[in-house]
């Protein structure tokens, strides 16, 4: 059975892991390894699980410790060329990947690496690069996209195609218009390189979904420009506007800043 749970969502960290009963692997390490290593053990799990890790991008809350791990636990991590060379060039990453198990994939080409068969895919947003990740086990699509500036044609086929689905929701517009962020900083969040609203989100999952996705879970939810309840009420409200019912048709959930979700088990 593939499992999920994430450690974490948002600017002060973001991490997800998903396992098998004989593999796992990470998607971003923004998090300390310290408070990581208590999660696991809180919830039964070992860092020996993981066998591999996937990078989206190259801001610090995504892989302020994905050096450390990879040293630590001798565990290949996988993303673009680019933005493993930001990751090299990024000053809060005080450890760095070791060459040895550096691994760079393309987006649009698949491969398989222990139990999981993973497609890259391009996100917008303004880091070196930026990466969403289909990924496929026992079945079951599962696809995370985070820091996205607007939804593109390619991410479209990808919710469409998702049984599962990690998706941002960082920010209710008028709050960051009324805000106190200076005007540049607006600028970079409402832009085609920043993240996606509420209202973003909702309307490319009633656009895009199938009738086969059965857990959505909002992530990456701006501190100062959103709440978990606004985000929630807001896409499902959406999804309401197209007859679709969270609750019913399929389960809608806020992922937590700074605290691990639980296990779900995803079949």
């Amino acid at each position: 059975m593939l499992r999920f749970i994430s450690f974490g969502s948002g600017s002060s960290g973001n991490c997800y892991l998903l396992t098998t009963p004989t593999d796992g692997l990470l998607i971003d390490i923004g998090v300390g390894l310290r408070s990581l290593k208590k999660n696991f053990r809180d919830y039964g799990l070992s860092f020996s699980q993981v066998h591999h890790v996937l990078v989206t991008h190259d801001h610090a809350d995504h892989i302020k410790s994905v050096g450390s791990f990879s040293k630590d636990q001798h565990v290949p991590v996988y993303t673009t060329k680019v933005v493993h060379e930001g990751i090299t060039k990024n000053y809060c990453v005080q450890q760095k990947v070791p060459s040895d198990y550096v691994n760079y994939v393309e987006k649009g080409t698949s491969f398989t690496i222990g139990d999981f068969k993973i497609t890259p895919f391009g996100v917008p947003h303004d880091s070196s690069d930026n990466v969403g990740y289909m990924v496929e086990a026992e079945g079951t699509a599962f696809c995370v996209i985070t820091d996205a500036g607007y939804v593109t044609d390619e991410m479209k086929e990808y919710i469409s195609k998702a049984d599962y689905l990690v998706i941002e929701a960082n920010h209710d517009v008028e709050m960051v218009k009324n805000g106190p962020y200076p005007a540049f900083l607006k600028e970079r969040i409402l832009s085609h390189t920043g993240h996606l609203s509420n209202v973003e989100c909702g309307e490319a999952l009633v656009e895009n979904m199938s009738e086969h996705l059965k857990h959505v879970w909002l992530c990456h939810l701006s501190e100062e420009n959103n709440h978990p309840e606004l985000a929630r009420k807001t896409v499902e409200a959406i999804l309401r506007s197209h007859g679709i019912v969270a609750g019913a048709d399929l389960q809608l959930e806020v992922l937590k800043r700074k605290s691990p979700t639980g296990i779900f088990d995803l079949v």
